[in-house]
């Protein structure tokens, strides 16, 4: 009952914040549940609300980006019985998440050149290979990329539905995984009519290690050669832990 009538309440403000946005020229507002996603030793994952309003009519189209990293992508190649890596392409600018949300099929009202200006769809992202790659093997590795991603769930195959209430208002949930990348994320916002954008927004989303886990993650990444003795001497104290249970429970 509490959750209910919180975003009843985040739903209203956004409303009163949209009815005054129409005379300022800027005819869609957004906002997030949470800005802020905590991962913590237990996190299995979570759902981020994100809802708004239209004082204009058209079509909404939401992107929820995280931050851009260079991804290695590695050809798998069997010798001698065993699958060893092989070529590889190494591409840079690759968004670690990347997710759509619509209130309609895209095909149907957004124009391709909208669409690859904005990076608008997984097949419009402007992945590019670093160092001298010919277009074929790029666009090869980059599919496996893509399709690697999706797997994993940080990428969606089909942009999400939003659901429309009287009109105006619009609400959809985006799923972070568990092992969902960390760092500032950008939930961009378009209005679509007439085949042009009105109106947009930008706003940001942060998802963060927090307590035990970032103290782990911070010292793994800047210290990493003392994190891989301290794991290795760990290991053996373990085992050697567990070999003297072994013998005195014998």
């Amino acid at each position: 009952m509490i959750a209910a009538v919180s975003i009843f309440g985040l739903w209203l403000a956004v409303l009163l914040q949209g009815t005054a946005a129409a005379s300022t020229e800027n005819p869609v507002v957004v906002d997030l549940s949470k800005d802020f996603v905590a991962i913590t030793a237990g996190f299995t994952g979570t759902e981020v609300l994100l809802f708004g309003t239209t004082a204009g009519k058209g079509q909404v189209v939401v992107i929820v980006e995280g931050p851009a990293v260079n991804a290695t992508i590695r050809h798998k190649e069997r010798v001698a019985g065993i699958w060893v890596n092989g070529d590889e392409v190494a591409f840079e600018n690759v968004p670690a998440f990347y997710q759509v949300l619509a209130t309609g099929s895209l095909d149907e009202w957004l124009p391709l050149p909208l669409r690859e200006t904005n990076q608008i769809g997984v097949e419009y992202l402007q992945i590019r290979p670093l160092g001298d790659v010919d277009p074929a093997t790029a666009a090869e590795y980059r599919n496996a990329l893509i399709r690697n991603k999706q797997l994993a769930g940080h990428y969606g195959k089909v942009e999400g539905r939003m659901t429309i209430v009287g009109g105006r208002l619009f609400r959809s949930t985006v799923f972070f995984p568990a092992d969902v990348p960390v760092g500032v994320y950008n939930i961009r916002t378009y209005l679509i009519d007439n085949k042009r954008v009105v109106s947009s927004q930008v706003m940001p989303l942060t998802i963060n290690k927090t307590g035990l886990e970032a103290d782990l993650y911070r010292v793994a990444h800047k210290h990493s050669a003392l994190y891989g003795i301290a794991a290795i001497v760990i290991a053996i104290l373990a085992g050697l832990g567990g070999n003297m249970l072994f013998r005195r429970n014998r």
